[in-house]
């Protein structure tokens, strides 16, 4: 897909790699839509603020009425509450799973006729590399964000009849603001984020940003006990995994 021309739709664009992807965006010759549902925390130059709560119906409604002209959606929105499955809380658990599946669900359904009206476009979701690996501490966010990565491969299919390209981004730990003060290796979110827009140009499906994450999707045809022995292993006290975003 042409950036330069495009008319481009963010969620969760007021902070982190959304604001990234918005001034990359603006950069390269978009115009684009920065959505958040603080919309008093979004003053990026050049781009059109708007409204947008994923977990709200009719927010995602009104969203795709007002922006009739975007032929690149950017599901970038996300939280990561960092519970585990049996012992975790149940509402931050469904919380997780609510923004990131069923909340880039329903943003989808709501632009997928916007797209198709505008020549196809293309989706874009931003996921992780927890979207293929298991992490004590996070396994909530991993369920979240694999479940997203399906939703991704099958929305692929059911758009590409209307010439919508979908594609999945997917990364390690990133510099944003969810992730400071953390002394760990973390990715440049300029990078990934250019690196995202280089991959949407050149058609491709996934975009995987750091050696870590091409390990992960690489270990999926391992043995699961080279893949999990450590964790295995370990106490029942974890910390937070290096491995969660957004």
């Amino acid at each position: 897909m042409k950036i330069s021309g495009s008319t481009a739709l963010i969620t969760g664009a007021s902070r982190g790699l959304g604001r990234h992807f918005a001034e990359q965006l603006l950069a390269r010759g978009a115009k684009v839509y920065a959505t958040a549902r603080d919309l008093e925390r979004v003053d990026i130059a050049g781009a059109e603020p708007l409204y947008l709560d994923l977990l709200d119906p009719a927010s995602v409604t009104a969203a795709a009425a007002a922006a009739p002209d975007v032929d690149l959606l950017i599901n970038n929105a996300a939280v990561s509450l960092y519970q585990d499955l049996v012992t975790g809380d149940l509402d931050k658990i469904r919380r997780e799973v609510d923004t990131s599946f069923y909340g880039t669900l329903s943003v989808v359904r709501a632009f997928a006729p916007v797209l198709a009206a505008n020549g196809g476009g293309a989706i874009l979701n931003v996921l992780s590399r927890l979207s293929w690996l298991s992490y004590p501490g996070a396994n909530s966010y991993a369920v979240a964000k694999a479940a997203a990565w399906s939703l991704t491969n099958g929305v692929r299919l059911e758009l590409a009849g209307q010439g919508t390209h979908v594609a999945g981004l997917l990364m390690s730990s990133t510099d944003t603001d969810m992730m400071s003060g953390w002394d760990i290796p973390k990715n440049d979110p300029a990078d990934v984020v250019r690196q995202a827009l280089d991959g949407l140009e050149a058609g491709a499906l996934e975009i995987l940003a750091d050696e870590d994450t091409r390990s992960a999707k690489a270990a999926l045809s391992a043995d699961p006990g080279e893949t999990y022995g450590e964790f295995l292993t370990q106490s029942s006290t974890h910390g937070r995994p290096e491995g969660a975003r957004q």
